[in-house]
């Protein structure tokens, strides 16, 4: 795991370029002063860094002292034809190529290369993020997926080596087998929540803010907590 040198000062950067192959993904950036580590967001479907559920799960772990990078996996055309096809948010290796790109930029920037690094998937950005992380190694502190297919990330499932949180609402039947078998075949530090009373997109009151809590002290667990 990297040695961590934290920011001394807040950062706030509302539109960043990340090159990812022959396209650019487009983020916001947010650190809080003396932050150990990195949450990246990898969302899902019909979803965005200007997703009002991405924005407040971000605030939350934000509020815990960790940073966020919150960024668009597709382009803008991409997710045009997305939402006519789908052929893009099924595509999980592509998904993770995406994210491993932004990963590496991060690791690449003088600064933010000595942070810590945590994935939030939701859907199946969650797939891609176990992907990328099976991919990442011990580079990845830790990953958090809500309400999502596990089991896309197929193999890749037994190779995931960093601490993995798994939630689900208690009425997504379906979905709770689906990470039930995938926790099975996680080999790392794992934990399954099942949150009783809550559907596939914690729709209810104060249940997305509870998934987000959940989060925050996952990453605060396992980066270590920002200074005071």
């Amino acid at each position: 795991m990297k040695t961590i040198s934290k920011l001394a000062t807040s950062l706030h950067v509302p539109l960043i370029h990340i090159p990812a192959r022959d396209v650019t993904l487009y983020g916001e950036l947010d650190i809080p002063a003396g932050a150990p580590g990195l949450v990246m967001f990898a969302h899902g479907s019909a979803s965005s860094r200007n997703s009002p559920r991405n924005r407040l799960v971000a605030q939350i772990i934000r509020d815990a002292g960790i940073g966020t990078l919150l960024f668009d996996l597709l382009t803008h055309e991409e997710e045009e034809q997305d939402a006519v096809t789908s052929e893009f948010c099924f595509d999980i290796e592509l998904l993770a190529e995406r994210l491993l790109a932004a990963t590496r930029w991060v690791e690449d920037d003088l600064e933010l290369g000595e942070l810590k690094i945590g994935y939030f998937g939701a859907s199946t950005g969650g797939g891609a993020a176990l992907l990328a992380a099976a991919v990442m190694e011990d580079r990845v502190a830790a990953v958090v997926y809500r309400g999502g297919r596990p089991d896309l990330a197929g193999e890749a499932l037994s190779k995931v080596q960093c601490p993995t949180l798994l939630i689900v609402g208690g009425l997504d039947e379906a979905v709770i087998e689906l990470n039930q078998g995938a926790f099975a075949k996680l080999r790392c530090e794992k934990e399954l929540r099942i949150i009783p009373g809550v559907t596939h997109l914690f729709e209810e009151r104060g249940k997305l803010d509870h998934v987000a809590q959940l989060s925050a002290e996952w990453f605060r667990k396992h980066m270590g907590e920002g200074d005071d």
